[in-house]
């Protein structure tokens, strides 16, 4: 066993051991380590601890020592001095006209080296590039191209889950992924639906294909010819999550039935003939009650224990319909005026009693008159020797009917087309043409 640290450097989601050599480190402490670039400034993700000499690479690099203050203020110089580098070699960049871009800048702790990373569709000549970048910074130049999948590491971002991309938290390498994964999880191929934001295939298609993988060697394929307690019949569906198959029976293939593969008996495995297959005459038992066919649900009200009639159910319409007359009665009730010769009713719990007939009837009362108005000493006393007004002597005249004017109409019409040959016709009967005289200009001073 070797008591290691594990330390994670800027940028990485990758651990790396060191020896800490005597050193009390705490997680989240900054250290200075050596390593083959030379001294570096990394981030203790775990604290001393042993593991087995197997899963050490040798030689292990050792800790120099815990980050100090200075260690902390050169640190941010080099972050201070990345952003200026980034925007000094995007301009060399534009400048050379270089089919190029500038993903990231990375600075090392002791401030003698200089990486550009960089993605372009092919290879690219950037001997001048480095020349002038070298003359500017005094320090060595590295460039290096990367591809989509670093650029997205490096930069980072959300993926279509909403959560952190996979390869910048927690991945420590890429693993390869296929469009077979996708196809055996059932997933669409559309690429836009499975490629992740660096435009290639979700590393997540790798966390499921072993499940998948073992759930297919229990499933049949899919056209497998297979027996089952309702008979036989060709898979028309796989579920592997749920581990059942969707199958169209010979006897009913207009609806395909759902089993468990535990239920089936597989005849025939994938695509293919069923010539010369026996089929056994014992089917295979069934692990799971039929389900009943699904029907609408019954009110409890609409039955009544002991096989006796159903109860009836007042619908809810009609009891506000009714609820509605009632108060409608009730209002004109109350607006109703009693009258003065009606017999009360009886009370309750004392039979009617008829009238007499020769009770006298009350007489009926007289409404009360009103009284005649005087003449206003404000308004003058019509006259009765007033002559009468025009509109008193205007007679009302018979009014005429629709029809009888449009055949006053007609016959107007004709008697002036009979009338237009004699008057603005000429002999042969044809219209006169409108000749109009050419217009004057007037004489003026030439």
């Amino acid at each position: 066993m070797a008591e290691v640290i594990s330390v994670r450097f800027r940028g990485g989601a990758k651990n790396y051991y060191f020896d800490p050599r005597g050193l009390q480190i705490e997680p989240e402490q900054y250290v200075v380590v050596e390593t083959a670039q030379g001294l570096e400034y990394a981030r203790c993700v775990e604290g001393c601890h042993e593991v087995p000499d197997q899963s050490v690479v040798q030689p292990l690099r050792a800790v120099v020592r815990i980050a100090t203050e200075n260690d902390h203020k050169a640190a941010a110089y080099n972050r201070k001095r990345e952003k200026e580098a980034f925007g000094i070699c995007e301009k060399k960049i534009a400048a050379h006209h270089l089919e190029m871009k500038l993903v990231n800048v990375e600075c090392n702790f002791e401030g003698n080296k200089i990486i550009f990373f960089f993605t372009a569709e092919g290879r690219v000549d950037f001997r001048e590039l480095v020349k002038d970048l070298a003359s500017v910074f005094r320090a060595r130049i590295e460039l290096r191209q990367i591809g989509v999948r670093d650029e997205a590491k490096m930069l980072g971002g959300l993926g279509i889950c909403g959560r952190p991309l996979c390869c910048s938290q927690f991945l420590d390498e890429f693993i390869p992924v296929s469009i077979k994964m996708a196809k055996t999880q059932n997933l669409s191929l559309n690429p836009t639906k499975i490629s992740g934001t660096c435009g290639r295939l979700m590393c997540c298609l790798k966390y499921e294909q072993a499940a998948y993988e073992d759930a297919s060697k229990r499933v049949p394929k899919n056209d497998s010819f297979v027996d089952t307690p309702d008979g036989v019949g060709n898979v028309s569906g796989v579920d592997l999550l749920r581990e059942q198959v969707q199958v169209r029976l010979d006897s009913a293939p207009e609806s395909p039935k759902r089993y468990k593969s535990s239920e089936i008996r597989v005849l025939r495995s994938g695509k293919g003939s069923r010539e010369g297959i026996e089929i056994p005459k014992e089917r295979p038992a069934r692990t799971t009650p039929e389900e009943p066919e699904a029907s609408l649900p019954v009110s409890r009200f609409a039955r009544k224990p002991g096989g006796q009639a159903a109860i009836p159910v007042v619908s809810v319409l009609a009891g506000e319909e009714s609820g509605e007359e009632e108060r409608r009665n009730r209002r004109r009730k109350n607006n109703r005026k009693p009258c003065e010769g009606k017999p009360k009713p009886p009370a309750a719990g004392q039979p009617a009693r008829p009238p007499r007939p020769d009770a006298p009837r009350p007489p009926k009362a007289e409404k009360p008159q009103k009284p005649e108005r005087g003449p206003r000493p404000d308004r003058p006393v019509r006259q009765p020797d007033r002559p009468a007004r025009a509109a008193d002597k205007v007679e009302k005249l018979p009014v005429r009917s629709v029809a009888d004017v449009t055949a006053e109409k007609k016959a107007a019409a004709d008697r002036a087309a009979r009338q237009q040959p004699a008057e603005g016709r000429t002999p042969e009967g044809k219209p006169p043409v409108n000749r109009r005289r050419p217009r004057r200009r007037p004489k003026g001073n030439e």
